[in-house]
């Protein structure tokens, strides 16, 4: 892999805040595009007249991007670098956004699908170069804490984009929903499309020129190469094996690499699940301003973090944390199916005495899973990439490829959808914890086959 003159050892502590600074930067873009979807779903499910599992394809091209990208950005990575990587990523980006101002103006379906694709795509090469950095810029065991710092930019980002998003887009159009633009007569609905639609055209442009001058800007920084070749195992993995001294010569033969990909797989798809289905679920059931509903699951999600930084590794380790995570997430499931949608008892517990709108409690619930995937991602990752030592860039880009369950289950869920109903659709969810209670108690452990 080529590198910049700068060289930066992996368990290096005094320099390891510059990086962690630029790496920060690009997590919370990464948590304001990300999260946009959940905003963009139940939004264009108006504009464009769509079903729900239509809607939901706007999350699969953005997701199944890391799945057809993942593999050649990762031979990019290693031909230019993590740095000159990154910059190109930010670059797919805002070539992406831009593609949203003629999506806009023609009301193409098909042409917000290819938006999503190339955002998606530069997504896949930032995430594939940054998720390396913050796991090996420091000690393993601390590496969730690390990534914990990161997801609360992430989804402190997350927060935001639905609320600024509703803010920009829908600030004339205030309680609009899939009902209410139902009700409406036809030229009336058509010209309050078309005005919908004309108010994507600024925000996106706007967002361009700022990934255009962070891309300057991070081209110029001071951010050093990462240098892998000394990379060791965990000391703080099990060896059951005895054999996790052997030579490997392919990523395929580190099983918690290849369980780690499926584990991201399923726990991406629930968590976009409970980020981008929230605001189709409460259009349905005429909740105002469903669009910027997003933002209560990543409040939640913000809460997780912010345990994890106080809690790992002092009072509990990687490990433990996906174990409750896992746990966590299928209690929420059951709960969210036999909720009652017309009652808003657990909101009004949890927030009505702060003054903020009540919630139907199966939203809330929906919610709460923004909990129990909190620490999901930043446990994983450092567990999974445990003595990968010269095949890291390629286990990166693989445990990227994971990030398809954000493609595919979501798409899954709206069949489940619209051939039953929303709220027992998330049935779906307890397989998917499940598996992830499976990595956290026996999945990293494993050195062999």
């Amino acid at each position: 892999m080529q590198s910049s003159t700068t060289s930066m050892p992996t368990t290096a502590s005094t320099s390891s805040i510059v990086p962690m600074v630029i790496i920060g930067t690009l997590f919370f873009i990464f948590g304001f595009i990300t999260w946009l979807n959940g905003a963009l779903i139940p939004f264009l499910q108006i504009v464009c007249d769509l079903t729900e599992t239509q809607a939901l394809l706007i999350a699969f091209s953005f997701y199944i991007a890391y799945v057809v990208m993942a593999l050649p950005m990762a031979w990019v990575l290693e031909k230019t670098g993590f740095k000159h990587a990154m910059v190109l990523g930010l670059v797919l980006i805002a070539a992406g956004c831009l593609l949203f101002i003629p999506a806009a103006q023609s009301q193409m379906f098909a042409l917000f699908l290819v938006a999503q694709f190339v955002v998606g795509s530069g997504l896949t090469i930032l995430q594939t170069a940054s998720n390396p950095y913050v796991v090996k810029v420091g000690p393993h065991k601390t590496a969730a804490v690390r990534i914990s710092i990161m997801g609360l930019l992430n989804k402190g980002a997350g927060v935001l984009a639905p609320m600024i998003f509703t803010a920009m887009v829908l600030g004339d159009f205030e309680g609009v929903n899939a009902q209410s633009i139902a009700l409406l007569s036809e030229d009336a609905r058509v010209e309050q499309i078309n005005a919908l639609a004309d108010g994507l055209i600024m925000p996106y442009l706007w967002m361009a020129v700022a990934l255009i001058v962070l891309a300057v800007l991070l081209k110029f920084s001071a951010l050093p190469e990462l240098d892998l070749s000394e990379d060791r195992d965990s000391d703080d993995v099990a060896d059951t094996s005895g054999l996790a001294s052997q030579v490997k010569s392919s990523i395929t033969q580190f099983p918690q690499l290849i369980l780690g990909v499926i584990t991201l797989f399923f726990y991406v798809g629930v968590e976009v699940i409970a980020g981008d289905t929230i605001g189709l679920f409460g259009s349905k059931l005429a909740v105002e301003n469903a669009t910027s509903l997003t933002s209560y699951t990543m409040v939640f999600m913000v809460i997780g973090y912010v345990m994890g930084l106080l809690f790992i590794p002092r009072v509990i380790s990687q490990q433990q944390a996906l174990f409750g995570s896992a746990v966590l997430g299928v209690v929420f499931s059951i709960l969210i199916v036999l909720s009652d949608p017309l009652n808003t008892s657990i909101s009004a517990v949890l927030w009505g005495w702060m003054g903020i709108p009540l919630l139907p409690d199966t939203i809330t619930y929906i919610a709460l899973l923004g909990f129990a995937n909190a620490l999901v991602w930043p446990a994983v990752w450092p567990l999974a990439l445990a003595g990968l030592g010269v095949f890291t860039a390629r286990g990166s880009a693989l445990l990227i490829m994971g990030i398809a369950g954000g493609a595919v289950l979501p798409l899954v869920y709206g069949l489940i959808s619209d051939a039953f109903d929303g709220q027992s659709a998330y049935w779906m969810m307890i397989p998917c914890y499940l598996f992830i209670l499976f990595y956290a108690i026996k999945g990293h452990k494993m050195r062999n086959w």
